[in-house]
């Protein structure tokens, strides 16, 4: 059975570059591209107006933001190397909360990931290690470092109940790490393509994978195996997000490359897949740009919502269809 989403209202030109990460808060729309700043809008008026620019967050631009779902919590990824966090006052504007400070270099955090509760911040690099830094100790510690087989971490995600680490790595390795003990727990049957997205269900029980092999791959959490593919991007599935109750899936699209020339082009789409019936219920075409970001907003009293961002520097928002 399909659904549908209508087109609720596009930003043209949200940022002065390509839209590279969303952030939702139950009330709020974080961005950031590759310009210094970051955006923030309103999710709960009509045209979604730009509430607050935080300026000069990072100078080279940001390459990853996140948001802790239960949390007034924000953590950022600057293509300098820093990685600073940031916090929501009773007045609704975001500002500094610190950094994280490890004489990190460009590349040595990529991905990050923020725990539900904004406690903890999870990280992956170009060597291929995998950390989790504890933001609400002093000095933002880190209190664990796994180690991989040294290939290029380009995605990360934190389980919604703390219990699990994933990273997906440019060799096609996904790995599920158990914060507990500080162990691997799985070392996943990968996609032998480079992994782009990893994201655990909501309930902590699945784990999505996806990247340039085209297919986005299910497995178990608990016992590591692999329980459903599904089919039907035509390119490399660059970002993943699952709705608040773990019913759909949200995937996008954001390169195909033409094996005939092997050069790349831009065929921006984004699916949502049912998960009981493991099928795809609705596509949205974004354009020729990539599509960097696609996220679900929390559930509200209106219908589902989610938000588009890409290289054609807007963010598009669609609704569910009203009956």
């Amino acid at each position: 059975m399909s659904k549908q989403y209508l087109t609720l209202h596009t930003l043209d030109n949200a940022h002065p570059s390509d839209v590279f990460a969303l952030a939702p808060t139950p009330t709020q729309l974080l961005s950031a591209s590759g310009s210094s700043s970051i955006r923030v809008h309103s999710t709960t008026e009509a045209d979604f107006p730009l509430v607050q620019t935080i300026e000069g967050a990072h100078p080279l631009g940001i390459h990853h933001l996140v948001a802790a779902k239960e949390a007034k919590r924000a953590a950022s990824a600057g293509f300098e190397g820093k990685v600073k966090i940031w916090k929501q006052g009773e007045d609704g504007m975001w500002e500094a909360d610190g950094e994280i400070v490890d004489e990190n270099k460009p590349g040595d955090v990529w991905a990050i990931a923020l725990s539900a509760d904004g406690n903890y911040l999870a990280s992956s690099s170009i060597n291929g290690k995998v950390n989790v830094w504890g933001l609400s100790e002093e000095g933002m510690p880190k209190i664990r470092e796994y180690e991989t087989k040294g290939s290029f971490g380009l995605c990360v995600d934190l389980s919604r109940d703390g219990r699990f680490t994933t990273s997906g790595h440019e060799n096609g390795s996904i790995y599920v790490f158990n914060n507990d003990t500080g162990r691997l727990a799985h070392s996943l049957a990968g996609l032998v393509h480079p992994i782009r997205s990893v994201s655990f269900s909501p309930a902590s029980k699945l784990l999505a994978a996806a990247g340039d092999a085209r297919i986005i791959a299910l497995y178990d959490v608990n016992s590591g195996e692999q329980v459903a593919n599904f089919t039907g991007h035509g390119g490399w599935v660059l970002t993943l997000d699952w709705s608040d109750t773990g019913e759909y899936l949200l995937s996008g699209l954001g390169i195909r490359l033409n094996s005939a020339d092997f050069e790349s082009s831009h065929d921006s789409k984004a699916k949502i897949w049912r998960i009981e019936t493991r099928s795809c219920v609705a596509t949205h075409s974004h354009g020729d740009k990539p599509l960097w970001t696609a996220k679900w907003l929390p559930k509200s009293t209106r219908s589902e919502m989610f938000a588009l961002g890409g290289g054609n520097n807007a963010i598009s928002f669609y609704r569910e269809a009203a009956g």
